[in-house]
């Protein structure tokens, strides 16, 4: 499942994922959100938690995420990953250059520096911060 938080910054979105995240969650929840700040911003920022209960993914929804980020490559100005899954680190190390935008991962105790730095980090940055 994933949640949404409303922000008080325009163009960020915060989603959680917990549990078994499904390509359906994508569909239903992070890709509207996305969609719906796009709408009205040039630029989304995205704060993405994989909370402590989140157990992993479907590969439908690892298939909707690299959709989501390739589709829409020029469209992000920063994306924060929070996560203490070794694996899902890894990951972002390895596919985060591919985002045109600043991309860094913090641990899951470190989510207020990560909801700060996904709000206020310049988009101008290193392409991607591992």
């Amino acid at each position: 499942m994933i949640n949404i938080t409303p922000s008080t910054v325009d163009n960020l979105v915060i989603a959680t994922g917990h549990g078994k995240v499904t390509s359906e969650d994508y569909e239903a929840t992070l890709i509207p959100a996305v969609q719906n700040i796009l709408r009205t911003h040039s630029k989304v920022r995205l704060l993405y938690q994989l909370a402590e209960d989140c157990t992993g993914f479907t590969p439908g929804a690892m298939w909707e995420d690299t959709k989501l980020g390739l589709g829409h490559l020029s469209a992000f100005e920063a994306v924060a990953v929070v996560t203490d899954h070794a694996w899902i680190t890894e990951a972002v190390k390895l596919f985060g250059f591919c985002m045109r935008c600043p991309v860094k991962v913090f641990h899951n105790h470190e989510y207020a520096e990560a909801a700060q730095w996904a709000a206020t980090t310049p988009a101008w940055r290193a392409l991607a911060e591992v």
